[in-house]
């Protein structure tokens, strides 16, 4: 049973927006009622969350046992290809 996904349909859903909110910008409407301070606000903010985020998902190993323990893991990892 083929199926679309549902990431698929939100991903199509936030392109069809964004494209409707170009549009109206192109056309001199201004949907969405934000000032250049604001903006920069916003993505500062964006950047903010995105590089928190990132840091903590990835694995930072500070301690000599970690970093022996991520050799290990990849020495593993390696075995098992």
């Amino acid at each position: 049973m083929n199926t679309v996904k549902k990431d698929t349909i939100i991903r199509t859903i936030v392109l069809i927006v964004a494209l409707i909110n170009q549009a109206l910008t192109l056309s001199g409407k201004n949907p969405l009622p934000i000032e250049d301070e604001q903006v920069v606000e916003i993505l500062s903010y964006a950047f903010t969350l995105g590089a928190s985020l990132w840091a903590w998902w990835k694995n930072n190993s500070f301690t000599k046992n970690a970093i022996k323990a991520d050799e290990v893991l990849a020495q593993l990892n390696a075995e098992n290809k």
